[in-house]
Order: structure tokens, then sequence, then C-alpha cells
């Protein structure tokens, strides 16, 4: 086991402990220290398979819940958009992309964590607006859950409402991201170190969604998003000629 097949298996125990606490967080956590490891490229298209994983068991108890009269343009949006997302990522040399990348998770958890109102965010044109550019951040960033949050906080959802949607939508969006950039080109022995952080993180998580107080660990997993987009940011910055 070297030390990077360490630090991935961390960095996916981390994001999947946040996923089952807070029922997000997953790609805000992960995507940032991934594509520092991994180089930009390998680091979405596997934050993309995994918080697609996570979304699939998670949303097994509660897709009762799940709204279609939201979520269908939601994901229709998305699936428009993510090709282009894809291309940007093939187009752009590394720097540029960490800059790019960074850059998105740090706007996104600023705009979360003021829990903006936006009025254009409400109703079906809101829906489509959301899932366009959260389909956008995914398949280029990793990242298409803040876009879905600012939707769900102008339209008044409550914590119980988001996260079956929250799950759905990221099943929907992660698959579609992974059709267009593939898998990441993992060893057998990593895909498995992969698979067993996942798990462990899933434990932990749940355990500590018993004790801890949504407030403080949704706070934990912006702070820790917003320091992994800015380390990204000044690693673009730095890689720029």
């Amino acid at each position: 086991m070297t030390t990077t097949d360490i630090l991935l298996a961390g960095i996916v125990l981390l994001g999947s402990c946040v996923q089952w606490l807070t029922g997000m967080g997953f790609a805000l956590v992960a995507v940032p220290a991934l594509v520092l490891l991994l180089g930009p490229a390998e680091g979405v298209v596997l934050a993309n398979c995994a918080a697609g994983a996570i979304s699939v068991v998670g949303l097994a108890g509660g897709w009762r819940r799940v709204r279609p009269g939201a979520m269908v343009p939601l994901c229709v949006a998305a699936a428009c958009t993510v090709p282009a997302g894809a291309w940007l990522t093939r187009q752009l040399p590394e720097p540029a992309l960490l800059l790019v990348m960074g850059g998105l998770v740090t706007v996104a958890v600023l705009l979360v964590m003021r829990g903006a109102r936006v009025p254009a965010l409400r109703g079906t044109k809101g829906a489509v607006a959301a899932g366009a550019v959260g389909g956008f951040m995914n398949s280029a960033a990793g990242v298409g859950g803040p876009p879905i949050s600012l939707y769900a906080v102008n339209a008044g959802w409550t914590v119980r409402e988001f996260v079956p949607n929250a799950q759905f939508y990221g099943v929907i969006v992660n698959a579609f991201s992974v059709v267009a950039n593939g898998v990441p080109e993992l060893s057998g022995g990593r895909w498995g170190w992969v698979v067993a952080a996942m798990v462990v993180g899933a434990l932990i998580g749940r355990r500590l969604a018993e004790r801890t107080p949504e407030k403080r660990a949704r706070l934990l997993v912006l702070s820790l998003a917003l320091t992994g987009g800015v380390t990204a940011v000044v690693k673009g910055l730095w890689g720029l000629p």
C-alpha cells in the first residue's frame, strides 16, 4: 500500500462519512483533495463514481419522498449541460482546471453559507436554472450539489425533504457525468481501497449523525470544502505560466 493509496482511502472515507452525516457533501469535501492527489480529470470522475454510488444506497430508503415535479426539470436541465462541463475539462491545462474547479467550489460554498435568497431560483424556471448550473459544475468540477442546495433554500424545503431529492439528483447527474467523462483508471487494488473506505465512512457517518447537531455538522462540511477550494485555487495560480 503506497502513500497515495493511504491518502486516497482517507479522502474517500472522510467524504463518505460527511455524506452520511449531513445528506450531502461528499463532492464538496473530497473533490479538491482528489484533484490535488490524482489530477483534475481523474479526481473529478472518481468523485462522480463515488458520489453516485453513495446516492444510490442513500436513496433506497427515501425514494418515496422524491418530488418528481421539481426533479424532472432539474435533471433534464442537468443532462443538457453535462456535456459542456465534460468538454471544458478536456480543453484546459491542469493549472487552469485547478483554478476553475477551486473557484467554483469556493464561490458555491460561500453562497450556500450565506443561504442566498435568489427569486430566480423559484418554481420551474428556478429548477431549470439550478439543474443547468449543477450539471455543468458536476461534470466540470465534480461538484453539482450547491446549486441544488440554493434551489432548496429558496423553495423552502426542510432537511427531511431535501435529502432524498438531493440523492435522487445525485444518482442522475453523476450517471450522466460518468457517461460523459468515463471512469477513473485505477488499479484493482486501489478500487478495493476506495470501496472499503466508502463502507467504513458510511458506518462512521451514520453513527455520528445520531450524536452531532445538524447545524454543527453542516458548518464542518462547508468549512472543509472552503479550505479545499481555496487550496486548489492557490495551486492553480502557482502553476500558471
